[in-house]
């Protein structure tokens, strides 16, 4: 950082810097920043002046970048706006506002987004930032307030955990599938259709394997077809007609009520596991927090 201090003169000079090559002109820049022309051409002067290089050709009523300035602008927005990001982040955490939820892509693309209306009028108050994993972040070095864990009680030893909802998994097809392949009306008929398998890389996923075992059916009969290591994908490909999948109930459910998804077969495996809305117990939740992790167990028991 002392070697940052001595190449550059100051944060000032370069948000300076940033809006005279943003609006291409010492007096817009000094117009946007409350800051007189002259103020703004001494602090890019003595920015080039430190750096050694020019970074703006004085034209008539306008500057334009040179090719080291272009380059050095675009580094110096790109650095801004994440400070600027973080900043707001931690303006609307103190303030309040601002609850992070940790979850896999599955939950947020079937199950958070088809109810953010709601949330937004039920909790208006309450900035939502969604945060997705291909594996399960550390809330506290993360600085995440809540996230969605499947498991079993005790296995997150630094987080409270409520549940969510019990993980019961039924095979669902779109309709298209079935009118062209179709209706298997038990787990036997369905060893003979084409299967679409969730390869998940990072999280604890039942397989058709067990789910077929559970049925009462020989899983050394169970067929490969499709393997897919994103759940979202899975489904995405189910609504396509590829063939059937495992369809975990609490993110299915509404695409079955929309008549967008079909259950084939009455048979459903029950793996005694479930999914908890988890909070790291380090710090207390902000009100704001509690609110989320109450409305989403609330949800949880919603159509």
């Amino acid at each position: 950082m002392d070697n940052l201090r001595r190449i550059l003169p100051s944060a000032g000079a370069l948000v300076v810097f940033e809006a005279a090559g943003r609006l291409g002109g010492f007096t817009a820049a000094a117009r946007e920043l409350g800051m007189s022309q002259a103020a703004v051409s001494y602090a890019v002067r003595g920015l080039e002046e430190q750096l050694g290089v020019p970074l703006f050709r004085r034209a008539h009523r306008r500057v334009v970048l040179t090719d080291a300035g272009a380059r050095f602008f675009a580094d110096v927005t790109q650095g801004l706006s994440q400070i600027r990001r973080s900043a707001e982040e931690l303006r609307a955490q103190v303030q309040g506002r601002h609850v992070t939820l940790a979850a896999s892509t599955a939950f947020a693309s079937l199950w958070m987004t088809p109810r953010l209306q709601r949330l937004r009028e039920d909790l208006p108050g309450v900035d939502l930032r969604i945060q997705t994993s291909d594996r399960d972040l550390d809330l506290r070095t993360e600085r995440i307030q809540l996230g969605i864990r499947g498991g079993t009680p005790g296995e997150w030893p630094d987080c409270d955990a409520s549940p969510f909802a019990v993980e019961e998994i039924d095979a669902v097809a779109s309709p298209a599938y079935l009118r062209s392949n179709g209706h298997p009306e038990t787990p036997e008929e369905l060893v003979r259709h084409r299967l679409i398998h969730l390869d998940e890389p990072h999280r604890p996923a039942a397989t058709w394997t067990e789910w077929f075992r559970s049925a009462g059916v020989d899983p050394r009969h169970t067929p490969r077809g499709l393997v897919v290591n994103d759940y979202a994908l899975v489904i995405q490909a189910v609504m396509e007609g590829q063939g059937v999948a495992l369809g975990w109930r609490h993110l299915t459910a509404r695409l079955v009520e929309t008549g967008l998804l079909v259950r084939v077969g009455a048979h459903s495996l029950k793996t005694g596991r479930a999914f908890y809305v988890v909070w790291n117990t380090a710090h207390d939740l902000p009100r704001t927090a509690l609110e989320v992790r109450d409305w989403l167990l609330r949800q949880s028991e919603a159509p």
